[in-house]
């Protein structure tokens, strides 16, 4: 029976994810400095044998006999998602993924030597080679899949996602934006002129912020069974769904940015702690792509945890683990003018969530301009700084460090990735607003930190989907209606505005 060898094949595959995985978290966590040589070749190993499988030419026969056998439903779904898997997969020549692996290493290497100098100019040469390869591999992938080369790409992170739906969604948030940030920054200045930000006085020992983390995941419904937490320089969420491992870092003058990003990776930890267990080893027991897993963290870090009912929740769980005198004098309305202050910035991945769209919005609509011929690596400052001055306000011509060299994505050949990020906040938007009309009290459940309602919602709507539909229409399902713009906006007016 060919789905059995499917089935069988998915066992394998999910084995070497499996070692991959706890691979790569302990290699950011707890690897020994002089483990790295072996550890890279342990790892390269284990990913040759995995494409090895996954791109094996039976596979595509075993593909079409199954779709003559007698399956049940979900086996039929999980058949289509092996083929999408397998498309992908074997899309992109040998030669050419060992010609892009190269250079993409080669290129990320210089951007972490160049982008603390700002040294545009040195590093243009390894970025003018990565966009030609991400040329070929858009062109490779809309072959294989039937779509144009900016929707080939971004349907490796999202998997229905098209240009066609989202510029007008985009578009739509844009404008909305370009009035709604001023207002937003008027309303704050009228508020902080009556209470104003107070200072967030430390120390605070790294101990107890990580036992005040502990805290916040166990009480949102993290399970301690299957997950646990360490430091590393960047926080992620990684491991796998029966092993998740989170990671967090710390500063000791303040305590606040260390509790976010634990409540962010939470978020995506039970997303991966929700998936159906009897699917694991099948492409379609795999969380339905970054907007998804991004809406899941900011449901919890922006939804959930940036409101006034959390925060009745959780400032007695701070001054219970932090010390009764850690913030003298401070109210909920004190720590939310801190964790929902709203500043004009370069920098995409500090921004809060008002600004926050419009440098996703930038990025998308330039990478979409580079893919397509339309703009060359070399223009790309220029182009950025008009963006960056029009949407926002402030010049980056002469930063490139803070403009253009900031993020990792391009570097790395990961075009089409962006737009993930603010379509998981309005599609957190949405949830929420779906969600309180199914569980009316939610708000009062939140202040007396019961979060069990929450979650049985989204486990039913979300995390129990797996991948059994795309994108569009996972949203669909689980609101009631396509993505729309307007929950989001709802949102930003009713946190920020008048």
């Amino acid at each position: 029976m060919s789905f059995q060898k499917l089935d069988d094949l998915g066992r394998k595959l999910e084995a070497l994810e499996h070692a991959l995985s706890i691979l790569g978290a302990d290699e950011a966590t707890h690897m020994a400095v002089g483990g790295g040589d072996k550890r890279a070749e342990a790892m390269a190993s284990l990913a040759g044998m995995y494409h090895a499988q996954a791109t094996a030419p039976q596979i595509a026969d075993w593909i079409g006999a199954a779709k003559q056998e007698d399956l049940s439903d979900e086996q039929k779904l999980a058949v289509g998602e092996f083929e999408r898997s397998y498309i992908n997969a074997t899309c992109l020549p040998t030669e050419f993924v060992e010609r892009r692996t190269a250079a993409t290493m080669r290129s990320e290497q210089l951007w972490r030597e160049l982008r603390a100098k700002g040294d545009w100019d040195s590093f243009l040469p390894a970025l003018e080679g990565v966009v030609a390869l991400v040329r070929e591999e858009a062109q490779l992938r809309a072959d294989a899949l039937g779509l144009s080369p900016y929707d080939a790409l971004m349907d490796q992170y999202d998997p229905g996602n098209r240009v066609a739906d989202i510029d007008p969604i985009f578009a739509d948030l844009k404008r909305f934006l370009s009035d709604f940030v001023p207002e937003a920054l008027a309303v704050q200045e009228e508020r902080l002129a009556k209470r104003p930000r107070k200072s967030l006085n430390g120390p605070y020992p790294i101990e107890k912020q990580r036992e005040l983390g502990l805290a916040a995941m166990r009480a949102v419904g993290f399970d301690f069974t299957h997950g646990s937490l360490a430091v590393s320089h960047h926080p992620f969420c990684g491991g796998v769904p029966s092993d998740v491992r989170m990671t967090t870092r710390y500063r000791t003058d303040e305590f606040l940015s260390s509790l976010m990003g634990v409540l962010h990776e939470t978020g995506h930890a039970l997303y991966e702690q929700g998936l159906p267990k009897q699917w694991s080893h099948w492409p379609l027991g795999k969380a339905r792509g970054m907007g998804m897993h991004e809406s899941q963290s900011l449901f919890v870090e922006m939804q959930l945890s940036r409101s006034p009912e959390f925060w009745e929740f959780m400032l007695p769980l701070v001054h219970q683990y932090l010390g009764a005198d850690a913030i003298p004098g401070w109210e909920i309305a004190d720590i939310l003018n801190e964790v929902n202050h709203v500043e004009r910035g370069y920098i995409r991945v500090d921004a809060d969530e008002v600004t926050y769209p419009l440098h996703v919005i930038l990025r998308y609509e330039l990478e979409q301009e580079l893919v397509a011929g339309k703009l060359e690596a070399s223009q790309i400052p220029e182009a950025w700084d008009a963006k960056m001055t029009e949407y926002l306000g402030i010049s980056t011509l002469n930063d490139p460090k803070d403009g253009p060299m900031q993020d990792v994505h391009w570097p790395g050949g990961a075009l089409g990735y962006f737009p993930s990020y603010t379509l998981g906040a309005m599609i957190a938007a949405q949830q929420w607003a779906a969600m309180e009309k199914a569980v009316p009290t939610v708000k009062t459940q939140v202040r007396q930190g019961d979060f069990s309602a929450v979650n049985q919602w989204r486990s039913a709507q979300i995390w129990s989907q797996a991948s059994r539909a795309s994108t569009p229409a996972l949203i669909a399902q689980a609101t009631g209606e396509p993505l729309n713009a307007d929950y989001f906006k709802a949102h930003l007016k009713r946190r920020y505005g008048r």
